[in-house]
């Protein structure tokens, strides 16, 4: 009889013990995403990747880091390459630092608006940039995360018509050539610095300004040290989700999913910004901010001759500007 115990006792430790062992392999099957993005928690795009989590839950887990805490700014793209990360909110600037031909892609003036944007990324010139992306680069391109249209916001009070009147002011952008090249296209005198500092730099005069979307300002509470928004939309902004291309090879059959799931949040951030715009612009009149439109066709003329006088505009896709200026 003991002996018929020790046999039980011994097979149920085995069962328990092959269950445990078990365990480890069914949680890897369900792989993590770790992404990294330099917006906030409480940014339209946080709530993107929280709506893309959820729809991906049961075959992916999707670990967000947000505000840089996990990359620096301009730092996610090598992580990305490097398989430091599976997912990144990649800015077309850093992509264009290694890339030239992306360039086009971050000049002023280029797209109308996010509609236009959307448009040429589902079509073939928007799938050859892509292509061009994975080859060169080995990442995924899985879609443009449009935050709106960057305006001009600034601390002095003179006003700005035409971009003669934004010459020596300091307007903040973010570190890089692509970066400056957009700020000297409105005829400013662009200050590196980054997202996060932008507030004090505002607040302390380091800078006279910075250029932004309207959803930005408002997360970012620039317009705390800000006095006026001159509503320049000179680029209609966007990063592009980007994907670490062995973990999205590893896929396999879910790739279609998945890719639905991150179209599917990329279109509800896209309407969700387009709402807040319109909301924005009149709550920050109404809270004593100078909102106002100067000479867009003044700034999309000196914007256009800087470009194409640059260096850049040498490494664009022959025949894509008119292209893309041609889509409807």
């Amino acid at each position: 009889m003991q002996s018929n115990f020790a046999r039980r006792d011994l097979l149920k430790a085995g069962c328990a013990l092959a269950a445990a062992s078990a365990l480890p392999v069914r949680a890897q099957s369900k792989p993590t995403l770790r992404l990294a993005a330099v917006f906030s928690d409480r940014d339209i795009r946080a709530d993107m990747v929280r709506t893309l989590a959820k729809d991906v839950q049961a075959d992916f887990t999707i670990e967000p880091f947000f505000g840089g805490t996990l990359f620096k700014q301009g730092t996610e793209l090598v992580a990305l390459q490097r398989d430091n990360l599976e997912l990144g909110n990649v800015a077309p600037q850093d992509i264009s630092k290694q890339l030239p031909a992306w360039s086009i892609l971050t000049s002023a003036y280029l797209f109308r608006d996010a509609n236009h944007l959307n448009a040429y990324f589902a079509s073939e010139l928007g799938a050859e940039m892509k292509q061009m992306a994975e080859e060169q680069l080995k990442v995924k391109i899985l879609g443009p995360t449009f935050y709106g249209t960057r305006q001009v916001g600034l601390r002095a009070k003179n006003k700005i018509r035409t971009p003669a009147d934004m010459a020596g002011i300091k307007l903040r952008m973010p570190p890089g050539e692509a970066w400056q090249l957009l700020g000297r296209s409105i005829g400013a005198n662009p200050t590196p610095m980054a997202y996060a500092e932008t507030y004090t730099g505002l607040q302390t005069g380091a800078i006279d300004g910075q250029d932004n979307p309207l959803p930005n300002v408002q997360n970012m509470k620039f317009y705390e040290v800000m006095s006026q928004i001159v509503l320049t939309s000179h680029l209609v902004a966007f990063d592009v989700l980007t994907m670490n291309l062995k973990a999205w090879n590893a896929m396999g059959a879910k790739q279609k999913g998945f890719q639905a799931a991150v179209d599917k949040a990329i279109a509800w951030s896209a309407a969700e910004h387009l709402k807040r715009e319109a909301e924005l612009a009149s709550s920050f009149k109404q809270q004593g901010l100078d909102v106002y439109v100067p000479d867009i066709a003044a700034f999309r003329a000196y914007a256009q001759k800087v470009y194409l006088a640059s260096d850049e505009a040498k490494a664009w896709p022959k025949g894509m500007l008119d292209k893309v200026n041609a889509m409807k």
